[in-house]
């Protein structure tokens, strides 16, 4: 799982496990003998991007070292009913102990990547990045950040602390935008911060305020109707990177992508996307 930290997401299944299993999957122990082998299969019951493939494997491992996982399906393929990801033969009590985390991380994360390369496909001939948000599930965002990258798109900050995002609750709190930028630019200064510096404006005479100042790394032109996106834009004249924001979805991506901004940020990537519909079947028991 390329970019997740390996304690980050051993603490992540530790935690969802426990949620789950506390003192015991006490169905499991009262039904199944405790050296019982099962063999199931993870079946794709709709149309889609699969992601968490690999998260699977380290789950069933995880509470079967002796696990035999067989991948099917790589993660970040395009999948339809009847597809099969993956095979994995094990403990029957860890099966059903990681049954529900598999399936409720997975549908999460493919749903998030189906999405996810549906806008990337809208653009995909075009000069723009599509962006995703912090509108994550709390303590889930680094792995529906991963499901946004299988997908096609690219993060944006991980969290308050590797970007700074200077919004209009931030310019209204400290009173106009050229203070806010001097600020910020005074506290990384102090601070030896090496951060990428972001300035939300909502209308012309803001970003005219903005480019009075500079000092930023990129303008957010939001919830812009896109002719003034477009004009925007060709002031901005690539003096700064510009990202245009605010209500944007798959019918209106490639229009807005149209006007010349160099990114889009789509919080819907993660805060409305679906789930896959996947399940897990027992095909053989001893």
């Amino acid at each position: 799982m390329e970019g997740i930290n390996k304690e980050t997401l051993d603490q992540f299944i530790k935690e969802s496990l426990f949620e789950d299993i506390r003192d015991g999957d006490h169905t499991s122990l009262a039904c199944i003998p405790a050296d019982d082998i099962s063999e199931a299969k993870l079946l794709v019951k709709d149309v889609g991007v699969i992601s968490g493939v690999a998260f699977a494997e380290i789950v069933f491992k995880t509470l079967d070292p002796n696990a035999e996982f067989e991948k099917m399906i790589e993660d970040g393929t395009d999948v339809d009913r009847g597809d099969i990801a993956f095979i994995v033969k094990c403990n029957s009590q860890a099966l059903l102990k990681g049954e529900r985390l598999v399936l409720n991380t997975m549908q999460r994360l493919s749903g998030i990547s189906t999405l996810s390369s549906r806008f990337a496909f809208e653009v995909e001939d075009l000069p723009v990045k599509i962006l995703d948000t912090r509108k994550t599930t709390p303590g889930m965002r680094f792995l529906e950040k991963w499901a946004v990258r299988i997908g096609g798109c690219t993060n944006y900050r991980d969290g308050l602390y590797d970007w700074i995002m200077i919004k209009d609750n931030h310019i209204d709190a400290c009173g106009s935008i050229k203070e806010a930028i001097l600020k910020t630019r005074a506290y990384l200064k102090e601070t030896q911060l090496d951060l990428g510096i972001t300035v939300e404006v909502r209308n012309l005479v803001e970003l005219y305020e903005v480019l009075e100042v500079g000092q930023v790394t990129r303008i957010m032109l939001d919830n812009f109707e896109r002719p003034i996106l477009r004009e925007a834009v060709q002031i901005v004249d690539k003096r700064f990177e510009t990202e245009a924001s605010g209500g944007i979805t798959l019918k209106t991506v490639r229009k807005v992508a149209e006007t010349g901004v160099d990114f889009i940020s789509v919080g819907a990537l993660t805060h409305s996307a679906g789930s896959l519909d996947l399940s897990l079947k027992v095909i053989k028991g001893s």
